[in-house]
């Protein structure tokens, strides 16, 4: 990086982010014409013509950059498979609090590779796991706790 020049991702990225920002805000029609057919979107006459500029970015960034094709991608490629989950993780999502795994009953030990198969036939157990989760500071954590 020399003296002047921008990170490429700001080039490529972030200033093209900022220009359809501008653009909107200060209702340069002719800048977000040429923005909206140059990526190639549809934007209703409702939305452009809405008199909250917000209205009209958001619906050019959620047909331009949709969070939710985003979201999805980042799950299937950060979350890991099901079928990947070890027999000890699945004991220990199917006890409750100090019990063990052998003080199930039978029937509940039974569901431990169903559980681990993850399979879609008709004839597979449902099983529904249930959480509830809870704000904690990040002091309370015992990894933050003082020693």
């Amino acid at each position: 990086q020399s003296k002047g020049k921008k990170p490429l991702f700001v080039q490529l990225v972030l200033d093209n982010i900022w220009s359809l920002y501008e653009a909107v805000m200060k209702r340069n029609k002719e800048k977000i014409e040429k923005i909206v057919t140059s990526l190639g979107l549809r934007i209703g006459a409702r939305e452009s013509r809405h008199a909250d500029p917000k209205v009209h970015l958001n619906a050019i960034c959620s047909q331009w950059l949709p969070i939710s094709d985003a979201v999805l991608s980042m799950v299937c490629n950060k979350i890991p498979s099901p079928l990947d989950i070890t027999a000890e993780r699945v004991e220990k999502l199917m006890c409750v609090g100090a019990r063990t795994f052998d003080s199930l009953p039978p029937e509940t030990q039974e569901l431990k590779s169903a559980f681990m198969k993850c399979s879609s036939e008709g004839t597979a157990p449902v099983i529904v796991f249930v959480s509830k989760m809870f704000p904690v500071d990040a002091k309370a954590l015992p990894q933050n706790k003082p020693r």
